[in-house]
C-alpha cells in the first residue's frame, strides 16, 4: 500500500473520530443548530470523509440525489419540513393518539407533534443515534446547495425558485404540472443535468407512499433554510433527558430477552437444547414450512422466490398460518427493540413434509427435543444489548434458570470489498473498527460448505463500523490490502460476539464450546460505482445467498 494511500486512510480516520467526538458532546450537552458552530463542525468532518455512500456530497453546488434518495427512505416522511427534531426515549407516545410514522428502510417510531417539530425514538443504542445524526448532517449539507442555488447575491429568491414553489402548491393541492418544466427548474436548482433530475424525479415518484416527492423535498429542505438565512427562523436538533439518562442501560433488551424466556418457561421449553438464529424471518419459517404448506415438489430456493413476490401475499398467509399448528410461536414486540422473534418447537416438525434438501433427521427431532429461536437483524449496538440480556439465565420467583444453548448463528447482510452484491462471507474475526478490540472466533462454517454454487465465497477478517454510511473507499482500501486482509464490513459481529465471549467465558451462564456460526451475503461493495448501499436492494437476487446460508445452518442444527 503506498504511503498516499495510508495518509489518505489516516486522514479519514480522524474525521470519522472526529464525528463521533462531536456526535457523543451534542449528545451529553443536549442540543445544537446544524448551522450553528457545531453542526458546521460536524458538516465539515463528514465533508472530509466523503463516504461513499453520499456521493457529490464535497460538491459546493451539485445536489447528491442517490444518497438523498437512500437517506430519505431511513428517515420519517415529513421530516423535511421541520425545523425541530428530538431524538427521544420510549416515553408513551405509542398510547397517545399520534400516529406513528415509521421509515420504510429502518424500523423505528416517529411522531410529527406539529408542523414544525418531529420526535423520533431511539431504542437501539448509540448506533442509531450515529446514523440518523450521520443521515442529518448529511440532508442539512445539501440544505445549504438548495439555499445558495436559490438565492441571488442580493438576497433575493431566484426565478427558478418562485417556480418551483408554484409546482409544488399545484402538486399539494392535486392540480396537473408540466413535469418537464418542474424537472428543468429543478435541475438549476440542484446543479444537476435534466436527465439525472428527471431518473431521480421518477424514483423518487415509486417510493410516494412513504416517502415525498423529490420536488417536495427540495422544495422544503430549500425553505426551510431558506428561512434561517433571511428569517433568523433557526433549526435545532435535541436530545431528550429520559434518552439520555436510558442509554447503555439494556432496558430495551432486557424486556424483549425477559418476554422470549417467559414464553419458553410457559411452553416448558426453557430446560431444552437451544439454538439462536439471528436472520430474516422468513428465511427460517419459508425453508421448514413451505415445502409442506403449499403442496410444492419446488426446491427451496424456487419456492422462496414465488413467496417473495408481491402477489403472493395470500401464499405467505398460508405458511404461516400452517407454521403456527406445526411448532411456530410468534413473540410480539412490546419492549421498543422493533426486533421480531419466533419459536420453533423442532418436536412438532416430525409431522410436517420436510424439504429433501435440508436432510433433517426425524428420530434426531424427537431425541434432542431442540427448541430454535429465530431473532430479527440487530442493529448496530443493539446486538450486544439484545445478545446479552438473552443469554442471561431467566430469573422467576427468586430461582435462576439458566438456559442450555447449544448453538449461536448469525445470517447477515454486509459490504464486501472483493466481489459483488449476492456473494458470501464466511468471517473468521471481527476487527471492531476505532478500537483495539478484536474478537477472533471458530467458526463452525467452512468455505467447502459453500461451494458449488456460481457465488463467489471469501473467508476472512471482517471489520465491524459504527456506521456502513461512514465508510468511504482509503479506509476500506487499507483494511482490505493491508495485513488485516479483511474481506467485508458489517455492524452487528462484533456486538454479538462480545456478548457470546462475556457469557461464556466470564458469566458462565452458557457452555464455553458452544457453536458459533457466522455467515454474511453482500448486500453491497462499496468499492464499486454504482454498487454502494444507494444503488438499491439486492431485491430477488438477495434469496439465493440467504436461503443458501439458512439451509447450511438448519442441516447443521438439524440433520
Amino acid at each position: 500500500m503506498s504511503e498516499d494511500h495510508k495518509s489518505r486512510a489516516q486522514e479519514s480516520r480522524a474525521a470519522i473520530e472526529r464525528i463521533y467526538i462531536a456526535m457523543r458532546h451534542l449528545y451529553v450537552r443536549g442540543s445544537y443548530k446544524p448551522i450553528g458552530v457545531s453542526g458546521k463542525s460536524l458538516r465539515s468532518a463528514l465533508i472530509t470523509l466523503s463516504p461513499e455512500i453520499y456521493g457529490s456530497i464535497t460538491d459546493p453546488e451539485k445536489v447528491e440525489l442517490t444518497g438523498l434518495l437512500y437517506v430519505m427512505e431511513r428517515l420519517p416522511k415529513g421530516i423535511e419540513e421541520c425545523r425541530f427534531i428530538r431524538l427521544i426515549s420510549r416515553e408513551g407516545l405509542e398510547n397517545s393518539n399520534y400516529k406513528p410514522i415509521v421509515p420504510p428502510k429502518r424500523v423505528r417510531n416517529c411522531y410529527r407533534v406539529d408542523e414544525q417539530q418531529m420526535f423520533i425514538e431511539m431504542t437501539r443504542g448509540r448506533s442509531d443515534i450515529y446514523d440518523i445524526l450521520t443521515h442529518l448532517t448529511f440532508i442539512y449539507n445539501e440544505a445549504e446547495k438548495i439555499k445558495n442555488n436559490s438565492i441571488s447575491f442580493k438576497r433575493r429568491l431566484q426565478r427558478n425558485w418562485l417556480m418551483l414553489e408554484e409546482i409544488v402548491n399545484k402538486e399539494a393541492d392535486g392540480k396537473k404540472f408540466n413535469i418537464e418544466q418542474a424537472n428543468t427548474y429543478l435541475s438549476i436548482l440542484l446543479g444537476r443535468t435534466y436527465e439525472e433530475v428527471s431518473e431521480a424525479a421518477e424514483k423518487f415518484a415509486t417510493r410516494k407512499k412513504t416517502i415525498n416527492s423529490l420536488f417536495h423535498i427540495i422544495y422544503w429542505l430549500g425553505k426551510v433554510s431558506i428561512q434561517e438565512e433571511l428569517e433568523e427562523e433557526d433549526r435545532e436538533i435535541t436530545f431528550g433527558p429520559i434518552l439520555r439518562e436510558r442509554l447503555g442501560h439494556h432496558i430495551y433488551g432486557e424486556l424483549w430477552a425477559d418476554n422470549i424466556k417467559k414464553a419458553l418457561f410457559n411452553k416448558k421449553m426453557l430446560g431444552r437444547p437451544i439454538h439462536i438464529i439471528s436472520a430474516n424471518p422468513h428465511s427460517v419459517l419459508n425453508s421448514l414450512y413451505s415445502t409442506n404448506a403449499l403442496n410444492s415438489s419446488d426446491s427451496i430456493e424456487k419456492q422462496a422466490r414465488f413467496l417473495s413476490a408481491s402477489k403472493s401475499i395470500k401464499s405467505r398467509k398460508s405458511v404461516k398460518k400452517f407454521a403456527s399448528r406445526h411448532g411456530l410461536i410468534e413473540i410480539e414486540d412490546t419492549s421498543g427493540t422493533n426486533l421480531s422473534v419466533q419459536i420453533i418447537d423442532t418436536v412438532k416438525l416430525v409431522k410436517v413434509k420436510l424439504p429433501v434438501e435440508l436432510n433433517i433427521d426425524k428420530k434426531k427431532l424427537l431425541k434432542e427435543k431442540a427448541v430454535l429461536i429465530v431473532m430479527d437483524y440487530a442493529f448496530g449496538e443493539q446486538a450486544f444489548e439484545t445478545m446479552d440480556e438473552l443469554l442471561k439465565p431467566y430469573i422467576k420467583d427468586n430461582e435462576s434458570y439458566p438456559l442450555n444453548i447449544r448453538s449461536i448463528s448469525i445470517i447477515g447482510k454486509a459490504g464486501i470489498l472483493e466481489g459483488g452484491k449476492g456473494d458470501i462471507m464466511i468471517p473468521t474475526a471481527h476487527v471492531f473498527e476505532g478500537t483495539a478490540d478484536n474478537y477472533p472466533f471458530n467458526n463452525d462454517f467452512n468455505l467447502a460448505e459453500f461451494e458449488g454454487h456460481e457465488l463467489r465465497i471469501e473467508e476472512g477478517p471482517m471489520v465491524t463500523v459504527l456506521g456502513t454510511s461512514l465508510q468511504n473507499r482509503d479506509i476500506l482500501k487499507y483494511f482490505q490490502k493491508s495485513s488485516w486482509n479483511a474481506i467485508g464490513l458489517e455492524m452487528e459481529g462484533a456486538f454479538y460476539q462480545k456478548a457470546i465471549q462475556s457469557a461464556a467465558l466470564i458469566r458462565k451462564s452458557i457452555d464455553p464450546d458452544v457453536k458459533v456460526r457466522y455467515a454474511y451475503y453482500a448486500s453491497d461493495n462499496p468499492l464499486k460505482t454504482g454498487s454502494t448501499l444507494a444503488s438499491g436492494s439486492l431485491g430477488l437476487d438477495g434469496v439465493k445467498p440467504t436461503y443458501l446460508i439458512t439451509k447450511a445452518v438448519l442441516k447443521k442444527i438439524l440433520g
